[in-house]
């Protein structure tokens, strides 16, 4: 019987991914440096101009809500304990890194999504996320879920530019883009979707495929640096494997971390580390402040030691049965929310609660400041 059902979950998703394909067929082919352990106090009193987010649902705070895809969250209950009880578009029940990154920097309390919102002038002038949910390095990545490219991004990236021209005028825009902070997070989707759950990448090995993920994010480095950004943090995988999806998915009966899929993080995440080492201020990045944002370490600690973080539960999410439900899935029809999500590390099967984001940046932030 769980065999069926986990056969019946991995032919879902790929009928899911069917679907979405049918909808579109598109496209195709990081927050900055300063003095570990940096107070806020200090990075405050320097801090950038503007934050600039790129990425995938980890980051994406509603720019998914305007194009055509499947992956999308604007409807309760996400966005339950947003300000207004309103559903954003953001993948959690209320704030998402980009937003509590920019809030403790002193420079604003939201993000916003450049796509599908009327942005003021401020928000033009202090930074906005152009990530979009299910992307990923690999452009393949992107046209199965029928969402934004990396490159899709850079280029709203540039849109974005000439609007800061016409607000700032030339030369303060351009010192504003070339001293903000630019947060760059993907890469779990290419290899938790696009390697291990569809066959479209079984023509590489998994080593040469991360190889390859790892071309595509220095690719995007330089682009970006291209148009001006020179601090970056760029962030490595988590522990897929003990996401609660891929735990459905692959974990057994038990439904246990898959080893394999951590294995691969950790093999990827140290590839990824050594490609920003070797561009960071290099002769092919003059001026660059590249810095690596491990990710991977700090989960699975609040994973393995839940208690620590005054979590109760932390292999379900909190909407619905916790084991399958997100995006679509997780609805105010058919997958009410958990009584206290404060209980729980996860909101849903890929994506953490607030409190798990806030609990996450602040050992982040610990690690390697704010500027």
């Amino acid at each position: 019987m769980a065999s069926r059902r986990a056969t019946v979950s991995r032919n879902a998703v790929v009928l899911l991914m069917a679907a979405v394909l049918l909808l579109r067929r598109s496209c195709c082919t990081d927050a900055s440096a300063a003095t570990p352990h940096a107070s806020p106090t200090a990075a405050n009193q320097t801090r950038a101009p503007a934050l600039f987010v790129f990425g995938d649902s980890i980051v994406d705070p509603g720019n998914n809500n305007v194009i055509t895809t499947m992956i999308r969250c604007n409807f309760p209950p996400y966005g339950q304990d947003f300000p207004g009880h309103n559903a954003t578009g953001r993948f959690s029940n209320g704030k998402v890194p980009g937003d509590i990154l920019a809030s403790r920097m002193g420079i604003k309390e939201y993000v916003p999504p450049y796509l599908g919102t009327e942005l003021s002038d401020f928000d033009l002038l202090t930074g906005v996320s152009f990530a979009s949910g299910a992307s990923g390095y690999d452009p393949l990545t992107a046209e199965i879920m029928a969402v934004l490219t990396m490159d899709n991004q850079l280029d709203l990236f540039k849109e974005y530019k000439a609007k800061l021209d016409r607000i700032a005028g030339g030369g303060r825009a351009a010192e504003i883009v070339s001293t903000s902070m630019y947060l760059v997070i993907t890469g779990t989707d290419d290899l938790a979707n696009t390697y291990f759950t569809t066959p479209f990448r079984r023509n590489y090995d998994l080593e040469s495929y991360i190889q390859f993920v790892v071309r595509c994010a220095s690719d995007f480095i330089k682009k970006l640096y291209g148009l001006g950004a020179r601090k970056m943090s760029i962030a490595g995988a988590p522990p897929i494997g003990c996401v609660p999806s891929q735990r459905t998915n692959a974990g057994g009966l038990e439904r246990e971390c898959v080893s394999l899929y951590n294995q691969a993080a950790v093999v990827y995440n140290a590839a990824l580390e050594k490609e920003i080492k070797r561009l960071n201020g290099s002769e092919e990045l003059p001026g660059s402040v590249l810095k690596y944002i491990d990710l991977y370490t700090p989960l699975l600690d609040m994973i393995q030691r839940p208690q620590a973080y005054g979590f109760d539960v932390i292999n379900r999410g909190c909407c619905g049965t916790g084991v399958f439900e997100v995006t679509l899935t997780c609805n105010q029809y058919t997958a009410h929310a958990c009584r206290d999500p404060n209980k729980f590390l996860f909101w849903d099967t890929y994506h953490l609660t607030e409190r798990g984001y806030n609990l996450l940046l602040t050992q982040v932030i610990n690690r390697y400041g704010l500027q």
